[in-house]
């Protein structure tokens, strides 16, 4: 199997990237989540219902395996790591590409389908697209009434408990899921900076809601969420109806839904994959 695996400059960014697969085949770009998370655990994860693609995994700027940048709130914007994936794929001669996007991902992804006609479709797994309503359930599950503010919210979970530990609340619906999750993660060996997500906070991001942005697509978008991830469900579902996409829900699955339900996702994912593809099909 072709596999290149380099770094590549994208204006004031360089990008750790992994490219696999046929080079003929349709593109497909993985938008990690985080901010400042990596693609190691999504390839490691998803890479075997990929066959058929030319797979782009990379880390976003500042995250990760990229090179770390300073931390200038300027340099971490949403439209910042979309003019990355544009540039990158640019650099690796992609006049067409779909995108697979996983939690923070997903708003990377939106901005990409509704600026940009390269971006043919997309599939969004456990997608973030309202951070007040998830810095509501955070503060939920540090067992306190959401307040009206964001970031107050934000404030008065994290004076009750480490992030680490509410957000895996949120994410994982049974203690094998996560152990299963952090072997993974701790296997990659990555110790990313905290530069993005600090950043990104300077930003306002918990202040970003989404929803008011989408309307229907032109072009395939899916959602793939499981039923137990507290970080994307119901919301996703409201995501979907503005979208007038397609939601497929993993019953008992959380953020990780190919590791909570690895058959019934696989099924559900393969079939998304395929609708993906299917418009462009001759």
């Amino acid at each position: 199997m072709r596999e290149e695996i380099g770094y590549i400059p994208v204006g004031e960014a360089e990008l750790y990237v992994e490219d696999v697969g046929d080079e003929h085949a349709p593109a497909l770009l993985v938008l990690h989540g985080g901010p400042g998370g990596n693609a190691y655990a999504l390839r490691e994860g998803l890479q075997d219902y990929l066959e058929g693609f030319r797979v782009i995994y990379f880390d976003q700027r500042g995250s990760g395996r990229s090179l770390e940048l300073p931390q200038d709130p300027r340099l971490f914007t949403i439209d910042a790591l979309v003019e990355d994936t544009v540039a990158l794929a640019e650099a690796l001669g992609l006049e067409q590409f779909h995108l697979l996007a996983h939690g923070f991902g997903a708003l990377v992804a939106l901005e990409l389908l509704r600026r940009y006609p390269e971006v043919l479709g997309a599939v969004l797994l456990s997608p973030w697209v309202s951070f007040p309503w998830l810095s509501a359930r955070l503060v939920e599950a540090a067992g306190l009434e959401p307040l009206a503010d964001p970031e107050a919210n934000l404030r008065a979970a994290l004076e009750k408990a480490e992030p680490k530990l509410l957000f895996d609340r949120l994410m994982f619906p049974t203690p094998h899921g996560r152990l299963e999750y952090e072997w993974v993660a701790e296997g990659s060996g990555i110790l990313g900076p905290d530069t993005p997500a600090l950043a990104f906070w300077k930003n306002g991001l918990w202040r970003l809601d989404y929803t008011p942005y989408l309307s229907p697509s032109r072009k395939p978008v899916a959602l793939v969420v499981g039923e137990k991830d507290g970080t994307s469900y119901p919301y996703a579902e409201e995501v979907a109806e503005r979208l007038k996409a397609p939601i497929r829900v993993i019953p008992g699955a959380g953020h990780y839904p190919w590791i909570d339900q690895p058959e019934a996702f696989g099924e559900t994912f393969r079939e998304v994959l395929e609708g993906l593809l299917a418009p462009w099909r001759v």
